[in-house]
């Protein structure tokens, strides 16, 4: 009996020194997300791509609501003219046609969102892909996220490894797309990195 206590005590003395040595080898860090986002090139690319589309999406919808603006104001000066009968009808047709603008505009509204949404996905899955595998080069343990979706509430400022991996992300869609440093405004990461 008391040498299963002290073989006991001994695997658990062991074990426990097996666990200092895990934390002594434990290597950690985090990322501002927010500035992940804000600073990587291939987002502000993408946005921009998406900017434009937007706009051409909403084209014609404008253009619909600009003849209609035409056509009511038109409706007041005609109504004291053309009587109160055709003032009626005509206003019932013009409340149903901006009625059916405003279902138009909201579904517009949507889809621009879900296409923006579905943009957004793919870029932060790819960023958690990308982070996941540096962190496995560099033999992190870790890599946590602050920013907005903060989930470090304090971490020195030695563990920011923000810049590091932005600079890679950045240097990669460059290479990538063949854009210059002068083009993306990669020198921001640069005097980011002087600070």
């Amino acid at each position: 009996m008391k040498k299963s206590l002290l073989i006991l005590g001994f695997a658990l003395a062991l074990f426990s020194c097996n666990k200092a040595e895990q934390k002594e080898n434990f290597k950690t860090a985090y990322i501002d997300t927010s500035v992940l986002l804000e600073k990587y090139e291939k987002f502000k690319d993408e946005d921009e791509k998406f900017k434009v589309k937007s706009q051409e999406m909403g084209r014609p919808l404008q253009a619909k609501l600009q003849a209609f603006q035409s056509e009511a104001n038109n409706f007041q000066r005609n109504a004291q003219i053309k009587g109160m009968a055709w003032a009626q009808q005509k206003g019932a047709e013009l409340q149903q046609r901006e009625q059916q603008l405003a279902v138009e505009q909201d579904a517009l509204l949507r889809q621009i969102q879900v296409e923006s949404d579905s943009i957004r996905t793919e870029i932060i899955k790819n960023l958690k892909d990308y982070i996941k595998s540096y962190g496995k080069k560099q033999g992190y343990d870790y890599i946590y996220g602050t920013g907005d979706a903060a989930t470090v509430l304090y971490a020195k400022d030695s563990y920011d490894i923000t810049n590091d991996v932005l600079k890679l992300l950045n240097d990669e869609f460059k290479s990538s797309t063949g854009k210059s440093e002068e083009n993306t405004g990669a020198t921001e990461v640069k005097e980011e990195e002087k600070k």
